[in-house]
């Protein structure tokens, strides 16, 4: 008797060594571990055993059983681990290649234009002092755009920027004229979000200060801009408007192709910058004359590539992602 389950193990343990892959283990499994398998059908052979030889019976079983059992998760591994055979011949799989978002790749592609035209990048801090952020850039103690409604301010001082006009006057403080700059980065403010806004987005701020800076630089810069940016039929207007650091100041209008027609959008505003500002930073006005522009990255993005929604661009959706 206990022979015959000698030779029952011998045989299943030789049939599971030329198991060569996962397909074959499986099938193995199932022939002799399986609810159907041939070691169930041994164990409902005890019946047949002469009652005293039963518990002898049920122990050499369960021992059979175990092994069997120890031996499958073993080759299973070892078969896994394996891996299929590999032919060098074959052609190797396709991988999808990373691709910059299009944040980042506009913002690359705005910079590279001005940089075309002579403009500098520099950078400052995403956290910010009032100084810098409002009060060197001519903006009342009393103005609204200081009220806590519409900024992030800081635990024990300081607040996230709400504008990256901060860094004209970190580059001014420490650098004299001529400047030529161009920035870049994120910018924060406390905006209900829908399909326009967000509280977090990105603005390029450009700056240009030297002796005899007229309002025609400015036009002229911008429409160089809208040109290489947009396309040669790209178009700029300015319209009369007010910002607390720029005197006289504007709104920039561009016009550009948006799904097939051209149309005007508001990328920004700019201005002649104020007196007061190159005051602050220690330049005399009289000697010192500059412009300086906003644009907003994600309304060119959106624009120039159809995008309805901004909340669309932070979502992380790889679907939506992989379409630019």
């Amino acid at each position: 008797m206990f022979a015959d389950i000698d030779a029952v193990q011998e045989e299943a343990l030789k049939s599971l060594s030329t198991a060569g892959d996962p397909k074959a283990v499986e099938a193995w499994r199932i022939e002799w571990l399986g609810a159907k398998g041939r070691l169930k059908g041994m164990m409902g052979s005890m019946k047949d055993v002469e009652p005293s030889h039963r518990p002898a019976f049920g122990q050499r079983m369960n021992a059979l059983k175990s092994a069997l059992e120890a031996a499958f998760e073993d080759q299973q591994h070892d078969t896994l681990a394996a891996g299929p055979p590999l032919d060098v011949s074959e052609p190797g799989t396709p991988t999808g290649q990373g691709r910059r978002h299009i944040i980042s790749r506009t913002t690359a592609e705005i910079l590279d234009v001005f940089a075309r035209m002579g403009f500098e990048t520099a950078t400052g801090p995403e956290v910010e002092d009032e100084w810098h952020n409002f009060s060197a850039l001519n903006v009342p103690e009393n103005h609204p755009a200081r009220e806590a409604i519409d900024n992030f301010y800081l635990e024990g001082g300081g607040m996230l920027r709400s504008q990256t006009s901060t860094v004209q006057i970190r580059v001014l403080e420490h650098k004299p004229p001529p400047v030529r700059i161009v920035a870049a980065g994120r910018v924060y403010r406390p905006d209900t979000h829908d399909a326009t806004h967000y509280s977090m987005f990105h603005q390029v701020e450009g700056l240009y200060v030297d002796r005899g800076v007229t309002m025609v630089d400015l036009k002229s810069t911008l429409l160089g801009f809208a040109h290489a940016f947009f396309g040669d039929e790209a178009e700029v207007r300015m319209r009369p408007s007010y910002f607390p650091f720029t005197e006289p100041s504007a709104e920039v209008d561009m016009k550009m192709r948006v799904k097939g027609s051209w149309q005007w959008v508001e990328l920004g505003g700019c201005g002649m910058v104020d007196p007061n500002v190159l005051t602050a930073v220690g330049l005399d006005p009289e000697e010192w004359t500059g412009f300086a522009f906003g644009l907003g990255v994600e309304r060119i993005a959106m624009r120039k590539y159809g995008i309805a929604d901004i909340r669309w661009l932070f979502e992380n959706d790889a679907r939506f992602l992989r379409q630019f």
